[in-house]
């Protein structure tokens, strides 16, 4: 799916965020002489600009060599000579947008991260029973792992391939939802699964794709993968869902922007439904709409006690 990168008027440069800080002004620790191109205070700046504005993600200015390692090879690529001609490009030019939001997202994942988040979900799903389909939206996705242990914990759960769950999978980047799609991955990426998951789920490769591991076919049927932005204005989803995994992905944006995402959150999950976060995120913040169960799994603020 094509991003649509910001319309800019000839000449305008889109004002700081309100979250923006100033630049450092202190030498970077990749030091300008080493450094292939000019990287200026300003161009970081725009740069923090436009990914707030458009993902909401919140750059604070000790990622300044980071962002300036990731850009720097679509300069290369491109054979643009400074920041400020790449940037140009690529608000101008949608498919380059794309590509500049991908190398700012950052991607760390692993099969059953956080695993006590699966032992919760999969005791659920056998209290639950099996009489209507279980929805689950895992709204960062990244490379696959996480909605797929999510499949493998919905086969688990119901001892069958085809358990009665539906899963959809989304990420802003469209390079990893490529992977997650394929669902092939390096054997060393399986080395957290057990011997038994790992015959039961996957398909070992030989030949040329020796040393990798496709996920059954059984398993990718349980998942659809969407490219969705959480700050765009409509989503293209289909509630309510019985669980929310968001996790690892609030840490990027700021209060305002978690609790504005949160109260879009809500509606979509049911009454008694789940939200899992990562080890590291609270949203205690927004207790008016979610209210802490412990071990960063959340119910909606207005659910009645039973």
């Amino acid at each position: 799916m094509t991003v649509q990168p910001p319309v800019r008027r000839s000449g305008a440069v889109p004002a700081p965020s309100r979250d923006a800080r100033p630049a450092p002004t202190g030498t970077s620790s990749l030091q300008a002489r080493d450094r292939e191109f000019d990287f200026s205070p300003a161009d970081f700046e725009l740069v923090r600009s436009l990914i707030y504005k458009h993902a909401g993600i919140t750059l604070s200015p000790i990622k300044q060599d980071m962002v300036y390692s990731r850009l720097a090879r679509r300069l290369r690529a491109r054979g643009d000579r400074t920041f400020a001609a790449y940037l140009e490009r690529a608000q101008r030019e949608p498919e380059e947008w794309e590509t500049f939001v991908n190398s700012l997202t950052t991607n760390l994942t692993s099969f059953f991260r956080e695993a006590h988040h699966f032992d919760i979900l999969a005791e659920r799903l056998k209290k639950g029973g099996s009489r209507t389909p279980v929805k689950i939206w895992c709204s960062a996705a990244s490379t696959g792992e996480e909605p797929y242990s999510l499949a493998i914990t919905a086969c688990e759960a119901f001892n069958t391939m085809t358990p009665p769950v539906q899963i959809v999978a989304s990420d802003i980047d469209t390079h990893v939802l490529a992977t997650a799609q394929k669902g092939v991955y390096g054997i060393e990426r399986l080395e957290r699964l057990s011997r038994e998951r790992v015959q039961r789920f996957f398909l070992r490769g030989t030949g040329t794709q020796e040393g990798y591991a496709r996920v059954r076919p059984e398993l990718q049927r349980l998942v659809e993968f969407k490219r969705i932005n959480l700050l765009d204005a409509g989503w293209p989803l289909q509630g309510p869902f019985d669980y929310l995994f968001c996790r690892n992905v609030m840490i990027y944006f700021d209060k305002p922007t978690q609790h504005a995402i949160l109260k879009r959150f809500a509606p979509l999950l049911k009454a008694e439904g789940l939200l899992f976060a990562g080890h590291s995120e609270s949203f205690l913040h927004a207790a008016d709409v979610f209210r802490s169960l412990g071990r960063t799994v959340y119910e909606r603020a207005d659910r009645r006690a039973s």
